[in-house]
C-alpha cells in the first residue's frame, strides 16, 4: 500500500454561482497569458513596440485551439465517432483532449497571418515567444491533473498520482506523467532562454530548438502512458510525430545556423512610420514657433524705432526742415514782426505855419 501520494482533485470543476469554472480550461488560459506576457517583455527588450505579440496572439490562439482539438479528435476519432459514442462531444473542448502538435501548426498559420498584417517576419516572432510557449505549456498540463488523465504506468513512488475510480479509469497510483512534462517544459523554456543569449539564436533558431527539446522528453514520456493510443511498428503515434518534428527542427537549427547566421533586427514598419510622423510634426511645431519669435522681434523692432522718432522730434521743438528765423509759411518769425506800425511825425515847419494862420 503507497501511504505517500499526489491527491487528484474530487472535482475539475468549480462553481461560481450559476458560471462553472472547469480547471482544464482555467489552466489553458492562464497559460496564454503567461506566454503573451512573457513573449511582450521579449519582443520590448529586442525592440520591437509593446503590445504587438498580443495583436499577433489574438490571431495565433484560437487557430492554435482549432489545430489542437483537430488534432485530437483525427488522432483519437474513436472516442467519438465508434459506436455508441455522440459525435458532438468531439466540440466540448472543456472536457480536455487538445494536441499540441495540432496546436503548434495551425497556431503558426495564424501567426503567419497576424505576422504579415503586421510586416514583421514570423520567424523573429515565434523566437520570442518560444520560451513562453514552453512555460504555458507547464501551466496547461496541470488542466489533466484536473481531470484525472494522461497519466503513466502504475509506481509506488512517493510522488505517485493517485486516480479514483471512474468510467474509463481504474482506481490507483500512477507515475504523473501530466506533472513530468510540466516539468520538462519548464526545463525547455529556460533552456531557450540561455541559449538565445549564450548564442545569439535567431531567424527561428529558438523556435526550433524549443520544438527539438520538447520532443525529446515528449518520447520519453510517451513510453510511461497507459492510455490509448494507435501505434504504428510498436511505437504510439506521438512517438513518431515527436520523431519527424525532432528532425525537422535540428535540420531547421543547422542549415539556418549557416545560410542566416547570428540574430536580425526588429523592425516594425508601422511603428517606424507612426516615428517618422511624429517627428514631422515635431518638426513642423519647431519651425512655426521660430516664425512666430521672429515676426514678434520684427515687430517690437519697429515700434522701438517708431518711439525713438517721435521722442527725437518733441525735442527738437520745431520742424526740422524749417530753417532758424522763418516760420512755417516761409516768411520772417512772429517774434521779429511788431503787432503796429508807428505813426508818421509831421515837420516842424508845416506845423507852426498852420498854427500862424489860425492865428
Amino acid at each position: 500500500m503507497n501511504l505517500a501520494f499526489i491527491p487528484s482533485p474530487s472535482t475539475g470543476v468549480v462553481h461560481l454561482g450559476p458560471i462553472p469554472l472547469r480547471g482544464y480550461a482555467f489552466c489553458i488560459i492562464i497559460g496564454v497569458f503567461v506566454a503573451v506576457w512573457y513573449g511582450n517583455k521579449r519582443w520590448v527588450a529586442r525592440g520591437g513596440s509593446a503590445g504587438t505579440v498580443a495583436d499577433i496572439a489574438v490571431w495565433a490562439v484560437p487557430f492554435g485551439l482549432v489545430g489542437g482539438r483537430l488534432y485530437h479528435v483525427i488522432t483519437d476519432y474513436e472516442l467519438y465517432f465508434s459506436s455508441g459514442r455522440d459525435w458532438v462531444d468531439a466540440f466540448k473542448i472543456w472536457q480536455g483532449g487538445l494536441g499540441i502538435w495540432g496546436a503548434v501548426a495551425l497556431g503558426a498559420v495564424g501567426a503567419w497571418i497576424g505576422c504579415r498584417r503586421r510586416g514583421i517576419p514570423l520567424p523573429a516572432w515565434a523566437d520570442t515567444l518560444a520560451p513562453g510557449l514552453a512555460f504555458a505549456q507547464a501551466i496547461g498540463r496541470w488542466g489533466n491533473w484536473f481531470n484525472q488523465e494522461l497519466y503513466g504506468k502504475p509506481t509506488d513512488l512517493p510522488w505517485a498520482l493517485k486516480i479514483s475510480a471512474g468510467p474509463d479509469r481504474v482506481a490507483g497510483t500512477y507515475h504523473p506523467t501530466f506533472l513530468y512534462e510540466s516539468l520538462w517544459c519548464v526545463g525547455v523554456g529556460l533552456l531557450v532562454i540561455w541559449a538565445g543569449r549564450r548564442f545569439q539564436l535567431g531567424h527561428g533558431r529558438a523556435f526550433a530548438l524549443y520544438v527539438a527539446s520538447y520532443c525529446v522528453g515528449r518520447a520519453w514520456i510517451e513510453h510511461m502512458r497507459v492510455d490509448y493510443a494507435h501505434r504504428i511498428l510498436g511505437l504510439r503515434l506521438n512517438d513518431w510525430t515527436a520523431l519527424v518534428m525532432f528532425l525537422l527542427a535540428v535540420t531547421y537549427l543547422v542549415v539556418s545556423a549557416k545560410l542566416r547566421p547570428g540574430r536580425e533586427e526588429i523592425v516594425e514598419p508601422a511603428a517606424v512610420e507612426a516615428d517618422r510622423e511624429a517627428r514631422a510634426e515635431d518638426e513642423t511645431e519647431a519651425t512655426g514657433t521660430t516664425e512666430d519669435t521672429d515676426a514678434k522681434d520684427a515687430k517690437a523692432k519697429a515700434k522701438a524705432e517708431d518711439a525713438d522718432g517721435h521722442a527725437g522730434t518733441e525735442a527738437d521743438g520745431a520742424d526740422p526742415d524749417v530753417p532758424a528765423g522763418e516760420g512755417k509759411s516761409g516768411g520772417p518769425a512772429a517774434a521779429d514782426v511788431p503787432d503796429e506800425a508807428p505813426a508818421t511825425a509831421e515837420p516842424v515847419g508845416v506845423k507852426a505855419e498852420a498854427q500862424a494862420e489860425k492865428g
